[in-house]
């Protein structure tokens, strides 16, 4: 089955790529819900957060420094910005290739909805 990550992971699909290293890519939200709308995605496919194995916590932690590079490339880091990964279909999680949304540029509200 074709994952759309790791095809864009794999070049084999465009996006507009904002960093990226041999673990990971972070690239711009083509459905964009705030101003700064960036995914940051691990390029090992890891289909929910209920997949992560112990193995797994230092590239999870990755992404998250990832974000944190790409706030600032953003100029949202001292302002904030929200960090989100949904797992399974009822959280909203459409694609099944585990993934940050990082959301900025505008106030955030919580609840989130």
């Amino acid at each position: 089955m074709k994952c759309l990550f790791c095809e864009i992971a794999e070049k084999k699909l465009p996006a507009r790529i904002l960093f990226e290293d041999v673990h990971a890519i972070a690239f711009e939200d083509v459905y964009p819900q705030a101003p700064v709308h960036v995914l940051v995605v691990p390029k090992k496919h890891i289909s929910t957060s209920l997949e992560i194995n112990p193995d797994d916590n230092w590239l999870v932690g990755h992404l998250f420094q990832i974000a944190n590079t790409v706030a600032g490339q953003k100029g949202i880091a001292e302002r904030g910005f929200r960090l989100v990964m949904n797992t399974n279909p009822e959280s909203g999680q459409t694609v099944f290739h585990i993934h940050l949304h990082m959301l900025g540029g505008r106030v955030m509200h919580w609840p989130p909805g």
